[in-house]
């Protein structure tokens, strides 16, 4: 994994969206079992819009996009997905190199 690459799955409500308590819990084992993994860095549900976003740490876009596609909010029809390609910018790396 590139520590300074991060993926940002957002997911989003479709037309079959519905509130079902068992596919909830299945979507929150799954983040459980990425951050098990180390990979889950934050997850949440949007304040000010329907759907929400989960950031991981994958080894490739192809592994982010298989992550995505295991999420039971996806599997289920209750949510597309959007995965990003996200690069991190920090002290550490002086801002992507651009910072004195």
């Amino acid at each position: 994994m590139e520590e300074d690459i991060c993926y940002v799955i957002t997911l989003n409500p479709t037309e079959q969206d519905r509130r079902d308590m068992e596919i909830i819990r299945a979507h929150v084992k799954h983040l459980q079992e990425l951050e098990g993994k180390g990979q889950l860095m934050l997850c949440g549900p949007f304040a000010d819009s329907p759907g929400g976003m989960v950031i991981i740490r994958a080894d490739s876009r192809e592994e982010a996009v298989a992550i995505a596609e295991r999420d039971p909010y996806v599997t289920s029809g209750i949510r597309s997905y959007e995965v990003r390609t996200w690069g991190l910018s920090h002290a550490g790396n002086k801002h992507m190199g651009i910072a004195e």
